[in-house]
């Protein structure tokens, strides 16, 4: 349980710095970066989904 929360954290993380490097590049006008980033983000964004969703499924089957 305790590595599931801490790969949230990284998940977290790794979004928020996507966000931050996709507003660096839009006020650079760096368009490959902003590219970069988007993939980056919308990754952590599966993962992050996908750990929700085996949390979900773990503590259902709990019960």
């Amino acid at each position: 349980m305790g590595k599931k929360i801490a790969l949230n954290v990284f998940y977290n993380l790794g979004i928020i710095l996507s966000i931050f490097g996709i507003t660096w590049g839009y006020n650079n006008a760096q368009y490959l970066p902003i590219a970069l980033f988007v993939a980056t983000g919308a990754f952590f964004v599966y993962l992050k989904i996908k750990l929700v969703k085996e949390m979900r499924s773990t503590l259902k089957n709990r019960n």
